[in-house]
């Protein structure tokens, strides 16, 4: 056959896959071919197939009523694997496809969805298929000449500040789709916006969402369990049951966070949390730890926590705790204060209380306040990063968890020490303790805590108070053998001292 003719003879075998996305996959890619990384598969999984077979069928039996189609899951069941096919097949199959793609993140559309589109593209066993459609960094566009605007396919992150993005994705008479990928955590102002795209009549309409039922609220969890569920095609996967996953480590998550935990839920069984559950902190938690008295414990060193702020709605907090005790001293707030300012009243209270240390957010104006207090002599001055890099943290009891970073460290380690601590009998600060959601960062394990400007999209205020006393958990310090030295009158004074012995008080 020459060139010209299997050339054509792909295009004409393209065509019959306008209404079939199953049968394009199992055409389009070498599957079982030795030599190629598909050479040990057979093609897509059950449940992949399953949904490609439903959305062929229905676009056969009426191509002209809009398919809403969202699929929740646990973790690894090839979610990003079923997008890329999905753009593939509805770009190349009908002309002058339009389409939009996006995630919870920019970082995920750029790191994970779009790259896997990417390695499809190249598994691809038509040259054919690539010379009549280019993929470049954020589109997939037919080559013919005057059709790279009309003939595409977008990888969009979409923002709260401009959800108009996805307003104008109209193409009467053609085909239209929308791509949803990890879609939990995509804000509901980006879905109704996008719902604006299924008004055209006479013209094909495909939107699929993809996610972790990571959030009981929002348009994701209404569209498979909630008051929407009647208008979408919906399932949830557990990932146990699908070939491609990693058994081994499903099991080990079921044996560290337990059958019933929200985390196996959510990674594993791909369910949606119990109500609240995205909570970091709950109130139960924070309440018993208002109500709570401890003994003071003069030998437990006494730590200083310092979250900084300069001017506008925030402001800055010193939280002090020693042991269990963070209530006996008086926290202390400033409103509208300068860095010098601040930490000249800081020195003030280190001054007074003689914290064995004082750990303070580096971040906004805290490294100016670090500089000046050092400069003002006050010992046993840390500066803590939020962003850096998060260590193994104590979740309850005896479980360990990894972290995302610095700050969801500290929080975690903060969270299961509220289970025995006590905490100043204030509203405000419950309310920051149990204001941030929590998820998963990218490698599915690592705990992430909500981001402040995350916090602000919801319309909540920075946790100053919550972060302020997080900061005193930031590493551990040795408790002190000297409890005089908290009595100015012996300072100096060197004379015995049990250090257990206010445990029988």
């Amino acid at each position: 056959m020459t060139p010209d003719k299997f050339r054509a003879a792909v295009i004409a075998d393209l065509g019959r896959f306008t209404h079939d996305p199953l049968g394009f996959v199992l055409w389009a890619f070498p599957w079982g071919v030795e030599g190629t990384s598909l050479e040990d598969e057979d093609g897509p999984d059950e449940w992949q197939r399953e949904q490609l077979t439903a959305i062929g069928e229905r676009l056969r039996e009426d191509p002209h009523t809009p398919i809403k189609d969202a699929t929740a899951s646990g973790h690894g069941i090839g979610k990003s694997t079923e997008v890329a096919w999905l753009i593939l097949w509805s770009t190349m199959t009908h002309e002058n496809t339009r389409g939009v793609v996006t995630a919870n993140t920019e970082s995920q559309l750029r790191s994970k969805t779009w790259p896997e589109v990417a390695k499809w593209y190249g598994l691809l066993q038509f040259d054919v298929l690539r010379e009549m459609f280019r993929l470049e960094a954020t589109s997939l566009h037919a080559t013919e000449p005057g059709r790279e605007r009309t003939w595409r396919f977008d990888a969009i992150p979409w923002s709260e500040r401009n959800p108009e993005a996805f307003a104008g994705l109209h193409n009467a008479g053609k085909r239209i789709v929308l791509l949803f990928d990890e879609a939990s955590s995509i804000i509901d102002a980006i879905w109704d916006t996008a719902s604006g795209a299924l008004t055209d009549a006479g013209t094909e309409i495909l939107w699929f969402a993809y996610g972790n039922p990571t959030r009981n609220t929002g348009r994701f969890h209404s569209a498979i369990v909630g008051r929407h569920r009647t208008e979408w095609q919906h399932r949830m996967i557990d990932g146990r049951d699908v070939k491609r996953t990693n058994k081994a480590q499903l099991q080990a998550w079921i044996e560290t966070y337990g059958e019933d935990s929200d985390f196996v839920r959510v990674r594993v069984k791909g369910q949606f949390p119990r109500a609240g559950s995205t909570q970091f902190i709950g109130s139960d938690l924070v309440q018993a730890a208002r109500k709570r008295d401890v003994p003071e414990l003069l030998s437990e060193p006494l730590i200083f926590g310092v979250d900084c702020a300069r001017f506008g709605g925030d402001h800055s907090t010193l939280a002090m705790r020693r042991g269990r005790d963070a209530r006996s001293l008086e926290w202390r707030r400033w409103y509208d204060l300068d860095a010098m300012t601040l930490a000249g009243d800081i020195a003030l209270e280190a001054k007074r209380w003689h914290p064995q240390a004082v750990f303070v957010d580096a971040g906004n104006i805290g490294a100016a306040v670090i500089d000046r207090l050092r400069q003002l002599g006050v010992q046993n001055v840390f500066e803590v990063w939020f962003g850096g890099k998060g260590r193994e943290a104590t979740w309850a009891g005896q479980v360990r968890v990894k972290t995302k970073n610095k700050r969801a460290e500290m929080w975690t380690t903060m969270r299961a020490w509220l289970a025995t601590g006590a905490i100043p009998d204030s509203d405000d600060l419950e309310a920051d303790l149990t204001a941030p959601e929590y998820g998963y960062a990218a490698d599915q394990v690592s705990i992430q805590l909500e981001s402040k400007k995350d916090m602000r999209a919801r319309g909540m205020p920075s946790p100053d108070d919550a972060d302020a006393l997080a900061c005193t958990f930031a590493e551990p310090v040795l408790p002190i053998d000297d409890a005089s030295f908290y009595n100015p009158t012996e300072w100096g004074v060197v004379k015995e001292y049990d250090r257990y012995a206010e445990l029988d008080l």
